[in-house]
């Protein structure tokens, strides 16, 4: 009876991961601020396998403070997936902050795509780079799509900048933890504004620890309404 009343469940109860694509993680190891080992990426890698997750992609960070190249990524990858022997299947590309080191690299196109034609961007949570309007265009005239990580993490912005993101072409990822509350409420609740909106294209889990996606996956926080919503973009990205 009291279950009638129940409007929240967990990730991992919705149903919601069979078959997902996880558009956006930093399981690939040693590279940046997430996974350390070769044996905390396969068990995360086989943890989510069993949840019936189908595809990954492995994001690193690239920025001033964390300067990977893409031939030291790459090697990483190539090493990791010569000892996986699961079932998923595992993409390379790479999460560019906006900032000098990125700029450089769009213009000699030094660049891991995410997918054709497509870079997975971020900004500070706190306050947009001076030029992120111009960068966003300059990538888009260089014959890229921007994909937006986690813009509902970012603090500055509003519904206009999330409104012009979507108009001038952009593609907006969502982490999936903030859909449940993990990042907070204001987080909570504009990434429920984008979802409403149709906006995202892709979910990530932008996992970069072992016990915080268990944490995230498995708490009874998300809205069964937002399921069906959610549902549309586990598989990959709309055509639009």
């Amino acid at each position: 009876m009291f279950g009638l009343f129940n409007r929240h469940t967990s990730i991992l109860n919705s149903g919601l991961l069979q078959g997902a694509v996880d558009q956006h993680s930093h399981i690939l190891y040693g590279l940046d601020d997430g996974v350390k080992t070769q044996e905390d990426s396969l068990a995360i890698l086989g943890w989510l396998e069993e949840q019936g997750v189908s595809e990954v992609w492995f994001t690193p960070h690239i920025m001033e403070d964390v300067p990977n190249t893409t031939e030291e990524i790459q090697a990483r990858f190539k090493q990791l997936t010569a000892i996986y022997a699961g079932e998923l299947k595992l993409n390379l590309a790479a999460e560019y902050m906006i900032d000098t080191v990125f700029e450089d690299r769009l213009e000699r196109r030094d660049l891991l795509e995410h997918g054709p034609e497509t870079i997975l961007v971020e900004t500070s949570a706190i306050a947009p780079p001076m030029n992120l309007w111009t960068v966003l265009e300059r990538i888009l005239k260089a014959g890229y799509r921007p994909l937006i990580a986690h813009p509902e993490r970012y603090r500055y912005m509003d519904q206009s900048d999330y409104k012009e993101l979507h108009n001038i072409g952009c593609f907006l990822q969502l982490n999936l933890p903030s859909i449940v509350g993990f990042y907070g409420e204001a987080v909570r609740q504009r990434a429920q504004f984008l979802l409403d909106k149709g906006w995202y294209q892709m979910v990530g889990s932008d996992c970069h620890r072992f016990r915080a996606i268990e944490a995230q996956y498995t708490a009874k926080e998300l809205k069964k309404e937002t399921i069906a919503k959610l549902s549309a973009l586990m598989g990959g990205p709309e055509e639009i």
